[in-house]
């Protein structure tokens, strides 16, 4: 039987002498809650964790296309797509997905997330044809005057293969390479970060009847095997970030359940990328049926996410997490990111 480690961060300045860093970050902990399939949660001391679970926790996490984790990275969402949830239709022309580009990295974006494909609920397929041209272009555009890190958003090899050609610098697959196997080796030979999410189902159904049997411990099973998929695959676990796919799959309690455990994650010895910008649940909770609406409530989830570990976060909204965000650090004690 698995046994879980979540560690229960703080970030007040009056750390104790038995308090260990989590994973070379901003955050510490004293305890961690141990917890296991229909069995309670129990506290166990930091310092009498096992020892490989102990470094997976503490082990400060690899920079990421350049970028140091040891603060919170925003990554600017930048749908170039006829239908994207929210954004679908504002950046699918190239000049307007340039501006877009340029006005996020000005705001304060670390990384640029470039997607061709909507996996909103109830979205088709794209072809790879059609995906390529929506994002390559873009991307090419983007990286001839600037060199901030791009990723490809894509479950398509093929797409990963020329965004990479044209200059991104990071994979993010919403199908953690169950979609199409062959991105995992695409991957491997850029030696490049890839984030690996978990969905249940494809865009198209995924939000008919999500059931769990423990969705916090069954999106952590999920994700530890495919990172160790990956890792067989030639991609050390140190170029890797897992997302639990807030909203892929999900009813909204499960959406909650995760966000109050996602500190569990972190026992995976990955990164961990959340990507709750604008999600219905969100609307749900915050009486915002409409999604351009939702940006306070997004700002919310993703300072909770900070205030629990996560390295990055993946927004729309990039000029209003960066002062958020700003603030959040300043607060807390830590150095703001200027």
């Amino acid at each position: 039987m698995t046994t879980y480690y979540r560690p229960i961060l703080q970030s007040d300045p009056h750390r104790p002498d038995d308090a260990v860093t989590l994973a070379g970050g901003w955050l510490w902990f004293t305890h961690v809650a141990v917890s296991g399939r229909e069995q309670p949660d129990r506290l166990l001391p930091a310092l009498d964790l096992p020892a490989d679970a102990r470094a997976r926790l503490t082990t400060p996490r690899a920079a990421l296309a350049g970028l140091s984790l040891d603060a919170p990275r925003i990554m600017g969402i930048l749908n170039v797509t006829p239908d994207s949830f929210s954004d679908g239709g504002l950046f699918d022309d190239p000049a307007a997905a340039l501006a877009h580009a340029r006005a996020m990295e000005a705001a304060g974006a670390d990384i640029l997330d470039i997607g061709g494909e909507s996996t909103r609920p109830g979205a088709a397929e794209v072809t790879i044809a059609d995906e390529i041209a929506r994002t390559a272009p873009v991307i090419a555009a983007i990286r001839a005057d600037s060199a901030v890190p791009i990723s490809i958003d894509t479950r398509k090899a093929a797409v990963a293969q020329a965004a990479l050609a044209a200059g991104a610098s990071m994979v993010n697959d919403v199908a953690a390479f169950t979609f199409d196997p062959e991105l995992a080796d695409v991957t491997a030979k850029a030696q490049v970060p890839v984030c690996l999410m978990h969905a249940q189902g494809d865009p198209e159904t995924m939000q008919a009847d999500p059931r769990y049997d423990d969705v916090l411990h069954d999106v952590y099973d999920f994700l530890e095997a495919r990172v160790a998929l990956a890792e067989a695959a030639g991609i050390p676990r140190h170029r890797i970030v897992v997302d639990p796919g807030i909203g892929f799959g999900k009813t909204l309690q499960h959406n909650v359940t995760l966000l109050r455990g996602i500190s569990l994650y972190h026992s995976l010895g990955c990164a961990i990328l959340l990507g709750a910008s604008r999600k219905r649940f969100i609307g749900t909770l915050g009486h915002a049926p409409d999604a351009q609406d939702r940006m306070p409530g997004s700002l919310a989830v993703a300072l909770h996410g900070v205030a629990q570990g996560v390295q990055i976060l993946r927004v729309h909204d990039t000029k209003e997490m960066r002062q958020a965000l700003n603030l959040h650090m300043t607060m807390s004690g830590q150095v703001a990111d200027d």
